[in-house]
């Protein structure tokens, strides 16, 4: 009988316990902190700012993002994602290597100035005044590349007969990126978008033409 046979069914096992699922958003939580280390640097942002910021306890961000370098790490990642990839872009859309340049610098300038978040560039502050060497090698890395990128974009220009022959790529590139770097600053200490607008025009008239 049916009734008979369902008395004798063994109870199924009982399913695993699952791990508790996360009560936070991720990606949401990710963006906090790159603010976070945005406006204060590596060193000023401690693990408790980072929880308070994010709206999660301490168990909670080890456990997504592991230890506050492993957080850093991340966070000029997304930066560079999110922000920071206006230089990459110039250089691998525009048609000659000033063009790219030019459009790079008028960039940062948007970038830098834009309204509802910290001013400058993450990459060129957030190390200052840091005791981690590990931190500033990396960020020290990232900031080279950039002018590498420059330099690359530039001799190729020179190279399609954009520049003069004997234009110092390397040099312009540094140049470039001296200026990039100096108006992240001075974004910083309250410099318009307008007034770095100009900057950059000055900047791209000291460019050797053909």
């Amino acid at each position: 009988m049916v009734g008979t046979e369902d008395t004798k069914t063994k109870a199924a096992p009982a399913s695993k316990p699952r791990g508790r699922p996360r009560s936070f958003d991720r990606e949401t939580a990710l963006e906090k902190a790159v603010m976070a280390f945005w406006e204060h640097g590596y060193e000023a942002t401690s693990v408790s700012d980072l929880t308070r910021v994010m709206g999660i306890g301490a168990p909670s961000l080890y456990a997504a993002f592991g230890d506050k370098r492993a957080l850093f790490d991340e966070v000029v990642t997304a930066y560079g994602a999110r922000y920071g990839s206006f230089a990459d872009r110039a250089l691998a859309e525009e048609p000659t290597a000033r063009a790219a340049v030019r459009r790079a610098l008028f960039e940062a300038a948007a970038e830098y100035t834009a309204p509802g978040r910290p001013h400058g560039c993450l990459v060129i502050h957030a190390a200052t005044n840091c005791t981690s060497p590990e931190v500033e090698e990396s960020l020290r890395v990232r900031r080279n590349a950039g002018i590498a990128a420059f330099e690359s974009r530039i001799r190729a220009g020179v190279a399609a007969g954009e520049l003069p022959a004997g234009t110092d790529a390397r040099a312009l590139a540094r140049h470039a990126g001296a200026v990039v770097q100096g108006m992240s600053q001075q974004a910083r200490d309250g410099a318009s978008r307008e007034e770095l607008e100009a900057l950059a025009e000055i900047a791209m008239s000291i460019w050797p033409r053909t």
